[in-house]
């Protein structure tokens, strides 16, 4: 009986050892740092992909954070919620990083891509506007003429990229906005109205400019055949970002992570992680033939090459360059005032403070 008796309580206390030692294998350490919860917004297009890709992988947990990714239709909607605090980081267009410049005092921290060619004026295939291709001899591919598109209701989202593609389009037919109808919808409202029978012509962004192609439209242009770079930028809130130097600098890391993975894994191996993006993310499907053009249309940037996109060493970089272009555009069509013009032209918004510190890391 004391054997029975020795052997249960031996075991018993046995259990219980184990049992503690399990709790405090499992239990985190109590002096381990907290997440810092970090709040960004961004639109259902590629530029979110690598931050998406970073957060399903736990990347950010492991840099010591934790992302939200809050969604909005465009950049100008983003932006519109920045004074409430709603988010710190986000991805948007240049239209809209000018303006945030200047209404809002953010900072362009990195490159999200070049999406010149992901920006499209559409028209149907029977449109007058698409039976006329080079009237401008400087742009071959260019479809209309100021007889065939004066006059004409185009569909689009203003103040933002396609905004800007539609401008570039009519500047390279020698008319301006006056010349034309322009209706102000969201992506989606557009590309439904259009296919509904209204307007004469719709800009879309990517990958609404493939589901357009895709029932037959005809892309009159886009930024890079009227020779337009068009950046969607990696931007800050200001004084968070200069309060927050070692956690901005992870963000950008964790952003170059995601595409330094698009750069190095084959075609067929990425695109079905591409596809539950847009699924999961954007609540949208696409074929895998819409999602290759999508990912093809977009230029990415590894850190190098954003560090010298970015170099003042030989006066204003590539980047402040662009927006100065961006600018251009919003001054000639009475959107700024001269002051503002000099002001994005000053480029003092946009810094490489937070990339220099990035390669600081991983040279570490």
């Amino acid at each position: 009986m004391r054997l029975k008796l020795w052997l249960r309580s031996s075991c018993a206390a046995f259990l219980c050892a184990a049992s503690l030692c399990a709790f405090f294998l499992a239990a985190p350490a109590a002096d381990a740092a907290p997440l810092q919860k970090v709040a960004t917004a961004w639109m259902g297009a590629q530029e979110t992909f690598p931050i998406w890709y970073a957060k399903d992988q736990g990347w950010d947990k492991e840099a010591g954070l934790d992302l939200s990714l809050l969604y909005f239709n465009s950049g100008m909607d983003s932006l519109n919620t920045l004074p409430a605090g709603s988010w710190v980081y986000a991805g948007v267009g240049a239209l809209p990083a000018v303006i945030g410049a200047l209404r809002y005092d953010i900072s362009v921290i990195a490159l999200c891509n070049d999406e010149a060619a992901a920006n499209a004026v559409l028209v149907r295939p029977d449109s007058p506007i698409a039976k006329v291709r080079g009237h401008n001899k400087d742009y071959p591919n260019v479809c209309g003429s100021p007889q065939t598109v004066k006059g004409a209701t185009i569909l689009t989202t203003t103040v933002s990229s396609s905004h800007y593609a539609l401008d570039k389009w009519l500047h390279a037919l020698g008319l301006t906005e006056k010349d034309v109808t322009i209706k102000n919808m969201d992506q989606a409202a557009a590309l439904a109205a259009f296919e509904y029978g209204l307007g004469d012509a719709v800009v879309l962004w990517a990958p609404l400019t493939y589901v357009g192609t895709s029932r037959g439209w005809v892309v009159a242009a886009t930024p890079r055949e009227t020779g337009n770079p068009l950046p969607l930028l990696l931007v800050a809130n200001k004084s968070y970002a200069e309060r927050n130097p070692e956690i901005t600098a992870r963000f950008v890391e964790l952003y170059l992570r995601g595409i330094e993975y698009m750069q190095t894994t084959p075609m067929e191996e990425l695109l079905p992680v591409y596809l539950r993006f847009y699924t999961e993310w954007a609540g949208s499907e696409y074929t895998p033939e819409l999602a290759r053009r999508d990912i093809n249309a977009h230029t990415i940037y590894s850190l190098d090459e954003q560090l010298s996109l970015f170099d003042i060493t030989n006066g204003p970089s590539k980047i402040q360059q662009w927006l100065s272009t961006v600018a251009e555009f919003f001054f000639d069509t009475g959107r700024i005032n001269r002051a503002e013009l000099s002001r994005v032209h000053s480029s003092a918004y946009v810094t490489d403070t937070f990339l220099q510190k990035a390669r600081e890391e991983r040279a570490k």
